[in-house]
């Protein structure tokens, strides 16, 4: 997340859990009967806790989708932040302030882990923003008395009684608190946070640090009356000084180890988390904020840990800004081909790369497609902007230059960007020096000020005089195929990429359309609304309300990761990706494929494997093993200006003639690509001439059995046929459009699409279209 200004501490001790069970019960949803088909409401490709019989059925319905409310068909996520508190004069935002009716989730940021490893918010007592602050005489923030804390998360849980459909997470880190926290008097300690607690200093796996933490989440959560854990690490990868510079003595030190602790870190927390779920009879959730820039998931390997997450929430933004000196969009939804910075590092012109540019909302989402249900993404909008001054060059300022002659004190960096400052960087932080950081950062309402030519009276709140004045205008621009708004002032040279109500109606379009499970905020305080009286914006919920309107007659989301019929039949057969190069080694990117023979048949030679993997990449993947894997087919081919068409490239590999895999034993290939890619999905083996999917694909509806056993018919039909010409469902029409999931007859066949389609024939699409064949009417 942005890293935001914050004086003074951010506090409190985990309170004793035994003495509120009853209470944070109160502010949940209602627990379900533990029956014995809670599997059917699992969402496809999540894992599940040997052993333990989760309660999904308390969150998600048969489908294996989130119950949110009636009208709400995709989330909207806030990230509530805990130090707006009008403490120190400047505006407040509240829980009282949250649009409750318009959002599915709310995100509390930001609890740290502290020097013994457990999840905290820092010491009790009544300056704690988080279990102790009060507001007197603020209207609707009167706290509850009945709960034994204060604080924003007694707010939480009063409005959450009230809007029983809401849940709330407990988000863990973010930039300035991933590798240590601040102490009761704001300053900051180094302790090495995620960094340490995941990860030894000799880069293995710390699972008693891993441990810790895990069960301080879990009874947390309990104590608070939260619906699960955020966990938002700046960043688990092998790129050598990525995160905050702050942290770098911890995280350089561990590179090698960082992707396996996090990996072991979230597989803990899914376990500890479902155990305690079963017990209290509802399922506790597990999210994380994925970072959404190629150069950081190059080294994160295939970021193995999205099996384990209920979603993903991609911080699709931060795409642009002075930490560099490329004028761009903070969060484009789609590339244009003229990105300066990719330009600059030839990505366009490179073969290997394919022409994709990989700096927009649109490549990040396909990158997670590969690996998870489109429901189970969530796309981030920022409401806030970044910026810069003294541009060169560009169509107002877009794709110019603005170099820095010096960069932020503790920034680590020797060449950065001119970011904007002043009256235009209003959200700053500050340096280690305690210097404005230039950035451009601003919420969104006092941009719409800047646009309107408005000096707000809240700006003598942030150290400005009464009477200042503003220089220059403020234009506000657009661009249709980055879907991204800006303002340009031509005075001052100054580019602030912003948000507003056409960019956000255009994004909310997009989730709606490709089955995405919604939108993420950061943050809830950045978005607005125009007073009257006063003749300014002001904090508001122009935006929120926005999409709260576009997704509430939305199609449900897409629940599969496939967008094939996959065998119902699945085999124990294990795939994994290892051997990754570190850093800027791993370029091309070839990792080993190994294929372990968990089955008690032995898989003869030219045995064939296929799979998917995200068009976030190229269709240009290979071995150098003997395996002759080939892409057979492309959702997507060439460059990536306005979107990616589809989702996925389909893979063959077939074991080489003389390699037959007896049971329990493992072969390697050498794999390679040349764009990061998360986990490749949706495999199949055909064995015996008989095709199965895999197990660890997790899909729903499967069952595990022996290669040759069974007899269950490879690609059941999902609706009996019956006599051509005699079709319930609905004719297909040329002019609907229809979401995936949706069910038609044609031709005197039933057709299931797979995902969002408009005028696609059924029948035409082929065996890896929109449209599948469901048999006879």
């Amino acid at each position: 997340m942005p890293s935001p200004s914050r004086p003074g501490a951010r506090p409190a001790l985990l309170a004793s859990a035994a003495a509120v069970t009853g209470l944070l019960f109160a502010a949940l949803p209602a627990t379900v009967s533990h029956a014995a088909d809670q599997e059917s409401c699992r969402p496809d490709g999540l894992y599940s806790t040997p052993g333990v019989d989760v309660p999904y059925c308390s969150v998600y319905d048969s489908a294996g989708r989130e119950k949110m409310g009636a009208d709400h068909q995709r989330r909207v996520i806030g990230y509530f932040t805990g130090w707006r508190t009008g403490k120190d004069g400047k505006p407040a935002y509240l829980a009282s302030d949250i649009p409750w009716d318009k959002i599915t989730h709310i995100n509390y940021a930001f609890a740290h882990v502290d020097k013994g490893n457990k999840l905290s918010v820092g010491s009790d007592g009544a300056t704690n923003p988080a279990t102790g602050m009060t507001w007197p005489g603020v209207a609707g923030a009167e706290m509850d008395p009945r709960l034994p804390y204060k604080g924003h998360f007694n707010l939480l849980n009063k409005f959450k009684k009230q809007h029983p459909d809401v849940k709330t997470l407990i988000s863990v880190g973010g930039w300035a608190e991933t590798g240590g926290y601040f102490d009761d008097s704001g300053a900051r300690v180094n302790s090495g946070g995620f960094y340490s607690m995941a990860t030894n200093a000799d880069g293995s796996v710390n699972q008693a640090g891993i441990d810790t933490f895990a069960d301080s989440a879990v009874d947390f959560i309990r104590t608070y009356g939260f619906n699960g854990v955020d966990i938002d690490y700046e960043y688990p990868t092998t790129m050598k000084d990525a995160g905050n510079p702050l942290d770098w003595p911890f995280a350089n030190a561990r590179r090698a180890g960082l992707v396996k602790g996090y990996a072991a870190l979230m597989k803990t927390l899914r376990e500890k988390l479902d155990r305690a779920g079963a017990a209290d009879g509802r399922h506790y959730m597990l999210t994380v904020a994925a970072p959404s820039s190629g150069y950081l998931l190059r080294g994160m390997e295939t970021f193995q840990v999205q099996k384990y997450l209920d979603y993903v929430n991609i911080m699709s933004y931060d795409l642009h800004g002075a930490w560099n000196e490329y004028v761009g969009p903070n969060a484009s939804l789609f590339d244009d081909g003229k990105d300066a910075e990719l330009a600059a590092a030839n990505v366009y012109g490179s073969a290997q790369y394919g022409g994709i540019g990989y700096l927009n909302t649109d490549w990040a989402y396909h990158y997670f497609r590969g690996s998870m249900p489109a429901g189970r993404i969530n796309i981030g909008l920022p409401y806030y902007t970044r910026g810069h001054k003294n541009v060169q060059g560009g169509t107002d300022g877009l794709w110019g230059r603005a170099a820095a002659s010096s960069c932020p004190a503790g920034s680590g960096l020797t060449k950065c960007g001119d970011g904007a400052v002043g009256i235009d960087n209003l959200w700053h932080d500050l340096d280690t020096d305690g210097k404005e950081s230039p950035a451009g950062s601003n919420p969104m309402w006092h941009a719409k000020n800047l646009e309107k030519g408005i000096v707000g009276d809240y700006v003598t709140d942030y150290g400005f005089p009464a009477d200042t004045k503003l220089t220059g205008t403020y234009a506000r621009k657009y661009d249709s195929t980055l879907v991204a708004p800006w303002l340009w002032n031509a005075e001052k040279k100054v580019f602030l990429s912003t948000e507003d109500e056409q960019s956000v109606a255009a994004k909310a379009d997009y989730v709606a359309d490709r089955g995405i499970g919604g939108t993420m905020i950061w943050e809830l305080a950045g978005d607005y609304a125009w007073n009257a009286a006063k003749g300014q914006y002001e904090t508001g919920d122009t935006l929120t309300s926005l999409m709260y309107e576009k997704f509430k007659s939305a199609a449900p989301y897409g629940a599969r990761k496939s967008n094939a019929d996959l065998p119902a039949e699945a085999v124990n057969v294990d795939v994994e990706f290892t051997d990754f190069k570190l850093g800027d080694s791993n370029y091309p990117i070839t990792p080993k494929l190994r294929i372990t023979n968990h089955t008690k048949t032995a898989l003869p030679g030219g045995t064939e494997f296929q799979f998917d993997y995200a068009t976030a990449a190229p269709g240009n993947a290979s071995d150098q093993s003997g395996f002759g894997t080939k892409v057979i087919s492309s959702d997507h081919t060439g460059g990536n200006v306005g979107g990616l068409k589809g989702d996925f490239h389909r893979v063959s590999l077939k074991l080489p003639a003389w390699q037959s895999l007896a049971p329990g034993a493992t072969v390697d290939l050498s794999f390679n690509y040349y764009l990061p890619v998360s986990t490749p999905s949706n495999w199949t083996v055909t064995i015996g001439g008989r095709k199965y999917a895999l197990a660890a694909d997790l899909a729903r509806g499967t069952t595990v059995v022996e290669p040759g056993g069974g007899t269950t018919p490879t690609d059941p039909p999902t609706t009996p046929p019956g006599e051509p010409g005699d079709c319930a469902d609905p004719a297909w029409n040329a002019s609907a459009a229809y979401g995936g999931g949706s069910v038609v007859s044609h031709e005197g066949r039933v057709w299931k699409a797979q995902w969002w389609t408009r005028g696609e024939e059924p029948g035409t699409t082929g065996e890896w279209g929109v449209w599948r064949d469901q048999g006879a009417c």
